[in-house]
């Protein structure tokens, strides 16, 4: 039967080529729209997680109820024991002590006194002997002058910063700043490089130095503000997330000591809630859109291909069929051009997307003083949903088009149906 049916749309293009095409483009939209949207958001879920929040970020109670003012009085403490604790249960997870904090940085000219100053948002992370957090952020490809710190003391700053105050490589400043006890903290820094991120609120003023540079320079000995957790090799999970959080957060829900441990998912951070929820909810809407669109025009390319076929239906019935087989085998047509226009549409909808995903789009010249957190290169995502997810529209759009435009057969009268093969 299904050899019989295939043959007949093969032989009448008439009734099969235009359902195929509309068939093969809606797919071939949906995959690269699932592909691209799964990628961009993906890729800004993750630029917000590497710089600031990670896939989950374990803070103490009050910090992390504070945790825009950064008050660094209230950091952990003991963090290279927490570290292994939580690399011991968590072993699927890599982790990273940060402090971030704000000060204000002091340029001194030749005779000691002050020449220029700037305010600056400041982060300390793992630079002197390790390349994994400046892989994480990518700050490879921000550098505009000089080198990485290399030796202790040393520091990067935004290259805006850096012309503001009229600085050069090499350069000493002091960071004043406040530290873990509430007290002046000032620390010298020499400048080393300087990045340039194409975000206003980075380029505006930041500096990044070594952690145990900063913990010497706000007194914080074996402390940080927030340890943060990143999936290895993996992008975030929400799920996953909720429940490494839900199980750590229950070892201390009865601890009495207001300055426990606590751990916050992504998606409780920074109002990425939203963002998280529509990255796992888009691919519904994308196929959602797409089979109600698709499935209209269908219907109406099904109602005029029925009139023209009024008269084999007629013969049909002449013979001995019944409205019902008559109808099945519409839908079996529709069902092998839906299969047939999503196979095309898929192997089209992967090549286009490839090509984004490797080489991408760079959008870096629109970028420019953006205060959105998000990758230059805007790349799309093939994972193991593209590969089926246009299979969904294709073929439930043909179902459901064919189906309506089919309920016609029910409406007409044998009588008239034997008329028109007279005709």
């Amino acid at each position: 039967m299904i050899q019989f049916l295939f043959k007949g749309l093969m032989r009448d293009k008439s009734r099969s080529l235009i359902p195929i095409i509309v068939v093969a483009l809606g797919v071939i939209i949906t995959v690269f729209l699932q592909s691209l949207l799964s990628g961009v958001i993906g890729d800004s879920i993750e630029s917000t997680a590497n710089f600031t929040t990670g896939h989950v970020k374990v803070m103490t109670r009050p910090y992390s109820e504070n945790s825009s003012q950064l008050p660094n009085d209230l950091a952990l403490v003991g963090v290279d024991t927490l570290k292994e604790s939580l690399q011991k249960q968590f072993p699927e997870m890599t982790w990273a002590e940060r402090i971030q904090f704000g000060g204000l940085l002091d340029a001194p000219d030749s005779n000691g006194h002050t020449r220029s100053q700037g305010n600056v948002s400041g982060m300390g992370i793992r630079l002197l002997n390790s390349t994994e957090e400046i892989t994480r952020m990518n700050l490879v490809p921000t550098l505009v002058s000089g080198k990485f710190p290399s030796k202790p003391g040393e520091m990067l700053m935004s290259d805006e910063l850096c012309r503001k105050m009229k600085l050069k490589l090499g350069d000493k400043v002091t960071l004043i700043s406040s530290g873990m006890y509430g007290d002046m903290a000032m620390y010298n820094f020499t400048v080393s490089g300087t990045l340039h991120f194409g975000i206003a609120m980075l380029d505006r003023g930041l500096m990044i130095a070594d952690i145990e540079d900063v913990r010497s320079a706000l007194n914080m000995e074996n402390a940080s503000g927030e340890i943060l957790g990143f999936f290895t090799n993996a992008r975030y999970d929400n799920k996953l997330a909720k429940e490494a959080a839900k199980s750590f957060n229950a070892q201390y829900v009865s601890s009495q000591d207001k300055f426990a441990p606590v751990m916050v998912p992504l998606s409780d951070m920074n109002d990425m809630g939203f963002l998280v929820a529509y990255s796992e909810n888009v691919q519904g809407i994308i196929v959602s859109i797409f089979i109600i669109a698709m499935a209209i025009v269908l219907w109406n390319a099904g109602l005029l291909g029925g009139l023209r076929r009024y008269g084999e239906f007629g013969l049909r019935l002449a013979i001995g069929e019944s409205k019902h087989e008559v109808y099945l085998t519409i839908v079996a047509e529709s069902l092998l051009i839906g299969i047939i226009g999503s196979v095309i549409g898929v192997i089209v909808g992967l090549l286009i997307s490839w090509p984004m995903q490797t080489v991408g789009w760079d959008i870096s010249s629109m970028m420019k003083d953006s205060n959105f957190l998000m990758p230059s290169v805007m790349r799309a995502h093939i994972s193991r949903t593209t590969y089926y997810i246009g299979f969904v529209p294709g073929i439930l759009s043909t179902v459901i088009g064919a189906m309506l435009a089919g309920i016609g057969i029910y409406k007409r009268q044998t009588a008239n149906l034997f008329k028109e093969l007279e005709g």
